[in-house]
């Protein structure tokens, strides 16, 4: 397996935000994670990507124990993440922004320049190269988030609702980048609320609810699952109510 994690539990001053969670995923696969607003999935998430680190449990990437590991170490074994908001560097020019990735396998300038050319030529950004960053809109700015974190050249993809906030005409070309990416052989890992881009994409789903997951498998499966239906249901209630 690439990624094995297992009984993975975060605490934060004695509230439990993720309880016993486990995922194993292959190489090659395309696994989503799905589930309500704080459910633990972006703890979850955090915790692979090495943003946090777990209070119990085990994660190993690559055969490779990085349960403790920081971030960094995450990054140059082959661990890549976007974020929900893309953090870019604003006065940068786009080229430049993708270039930062490209320097964690690239230290040569020529290279890294060569690296991150293909990227944005891969990511449909080419033509925008030497824009500066604060030019793109939201599509752009999500675009540009996952070309610099490609640049690293990643053996895992961790994707954080990257294509929340699309219209669907670009949540389409969105849905194509992703295949694009895949078909290079990169595995990838999603969270993402759009049930669209779960169906359309993932091999595999697994769904928390509560900080632990509560069902996995096929997303053909998974949807028509009673305790999938419920944690939904039972999530939008609880907002009525509120």
């Amino acid at each position: 397996m690439l990624l094995e994690a297992q009984d993975v539990g975060r605490a934060f001053d004695g509230f439990i935000a993720l309880t016993g969670a486990n995922l194993t995923v292959a190489q090659g696969e395309i696994v989503g994670l799905i589930g309500p607003n704080g459910a633990g999935k972006s703890t979850f998430f955090n915790c692979i990507a090495g943003d946090l680190v777990p209070t119990r449990g085990r994660i190993r990437f690559d055969g490779v124990d990085v349960t403790r590991a920081p971030a960094e170490q995450h990054a140059a074994l082959g661990i890549g993440r976007t974020f929900q908001v893309p953090a870019t560097f604003e006065d940068l020019t786009i080229l430049e922004n993708v270039m930062v990735g490209a320097f964690l396998r690239h230290p040569h300038r020529a290279d890294a320049h060569a690296k991150a050319m293909d990227v944005l030529r891969l990511t449909g950004l080419e033509a925008q190269a030497s824009l500066p960053a604060r030019s793109l809109g939201t599509p752009g700015r999500k675009r540009l988030e996952i070309a610099r974190v490609l640049a690293t050249e990643p053996k895992l993809l961790l994707l954080d609702e990257a294509l929340a906030g699309l219209t669907p005409s670009e949540i389409q070309r969105a849905i194509a980048l992703v295949r694009r990416i895949h078909a290079l052989g990169v595995t990838i890992v999603i969270v993402e609320h759009i049930m669209e881009v779960i169906l359309t994409l993932a091999q595999r789903v697994l769904v928390f609810n509560q900080g632990r997951t509560i069902a996995q498998g096929l997303p053909a499966d998974v949807v028509r699952d009673p305790a999938v239906i419920e944690a939904y249901i039972g999530h939008r209630r609880q907002r009525r109510r509120a």
